[in-house]
Formats: C-alpha cells, structure tokens, sequence
C-alpha cells in the first residue's frame, strides 16, 4: 500500500536581496501550490491525506474544506504549537468540516503522546530532522506501525535495498526510475510505503525569490509537479494500491 501525504506549510525563509514577502504573500504562495497538488491528483483519481500546519489552518478554511470535498484527508502538522493551540483549532477545523481530525504529524516540537491522546488523535506520524546533505547516514528502524498510549505510532519508511528514507528530499533530489524501484523494492518487504511531501516544494522559486541552499531549488516548481504526475502514472499504469492514512489504520 501506497500512503501519500502533504505537509501544507508556509516556507519559512527570508526573501534575497532585502526584499520582503509579507505572511499574506506565503498563505497565497502556499494555497497556490496545495491546488497544483490537487490538481494532480485529481487527474489520477488518487487520495492522499494533508497535514496542515496547525498555526496557517484557521487562514486556510476554503481550502482546507476543497480538499475535504474532493475526498482527501484532513490531518495536522504541528511545528510549534502548544497543547491549547492545537485543541481550539483541532475544535475549529472539524466544526468547519463536520469531521473528527484523527492524525498530526510532528517533527522538531513533538509533545507527550498522553497529552496527543487527551486531544482525541488517533495517530500520530512523527517525521525526523534528518540531514539532506548525508541523507544514507540512516538507522535501520521499525517499519511497522505500532500501538502506544492507544495512539497508532506510524513510522517513516526506509527503503530496505538503499536504506535511503521516503522524505521529502530524496523525492525531489533522486531520478523517478531510482526512486519507482525504491517503492517496488520496498512494497516486496513491507507492508507499505508512507511518502510525504512538502507544499513550499512547488514553489517557483525564480517567481519568488527566497534565500534557500541551491540544492534544495533543484527540481523545484514546476519540475516537482511534473514529478509527482510521473510518480502517480506509473502506481496506476501498475495498479498499485493507495490510500488515505486513517483508512489504511484503522
């Protein structure tokens, strides 16, 4: 199985050259990119579940409640958000879409899994820091999805042939052939693959000119976009499964 994810986020770096893109102009950059995605998958009738950023989500109702209505699932990306920040916007989103919030992911600011499941969550997808410039300097880890605290602990996958993880980075970076037999090497031995990507990905970064490494406006934008489309033919032309994070739990 196929689990495809998002994380909908802001891109945090400051513009080059002393020019200043205001907080209104990166919401629009990102709803601008998060309707690229859409309208990618929606080509290939494939369902993917969003983690947005729990800080941006209130400003992002329209698009929160598009994605919903095109049968994808809502989840939360908690960057630095404390517990009471999450739980009057976890309240807000699913009165807004007449829906339990079930997932967050989390990366650098990760918060008790008690107080996770206080909040109602039923799973939680951690993601690491890892060091893009080193990326084979991996761990062996656990790759099946494990139950703690009554939360469903849903671990990064790790290609068991390259050891390479399925982040954001090694998609953008690794030619699609590479990458297509990294998930078909890595479906033989487990049960899934879960692959996320980031929003700000998509970004014209000739458009909007951000002060970012170069090796991470590589096949950035449009070329992100193509990507994802080549990615998303080939599961189809091989009638390989997906699915949305909580209908794959549970």
């Amino acid at each position: 199985m196929i689990l495809l994810t998002f994380n909908i986020l802001n891109i945090e770096a400051e513009a080059k050259n002393s020019v200043q893109i205001s907080d209104a102009e990166r919401l629009k950059i990102t709803e601008d990119n998060t309707k690229a995605i859409l309208r990618i998958l929606d080509i290939h009738d494939i369902k993917a579940s969003f983690f947005v950023e729990i800080s941006i989500a209130e400003k992002l109702q329209n698009l929160i409640k598009a994605i919903s209505s095109k049968g994808h699932e809502i989840a939360f990306y908690n960057f630095n958000s404390n517990l009471h920040e999450i739980e009057e916007v976890k309240k807000n989103i699913q009165d807004l879409l007449e829906k339990q919030i079930r997932g967050i992911r989390q990366k650098d600011c990760k918060l008790p899994q008690e107080n996770l499941k206080s909040l109602e969550f039923n799973y939680v997808s951690n993601i690491d820091n890892a060091d893009v410039l080193f990326p084979f300097k991996r761990l062996k880890r656990d790759t099946e999805i494990n139950e703690e605290d009554g939360l469903s602990i849903v671990p990064e996958s790790i290609s068991p042939y390259s050891q390479l993880p399925y982040n954001d980075f090694v998609f953008q970076i690794l030619p699609m052939n590479y990458y297509q037999s990294m998930v078909f090497e890595t479906l033989k031995n487990d049960d899934f693959v879960l692959i996320y990507l980031n929003s700000w990905q998509f970004t014209d970064f000739k458009k909007y000119r951000f002060d970012i490494p170069f090796y991470r406006s590589l096949f950035s934008g449009k070329k992100m976009e193509d990507k994802l489309d080549a990615l998303l033919t080939w599961v189809n032309e091989h009638d390989m499964a997906t699915s949305r994070m909580k209908d794959y739990i549970f």
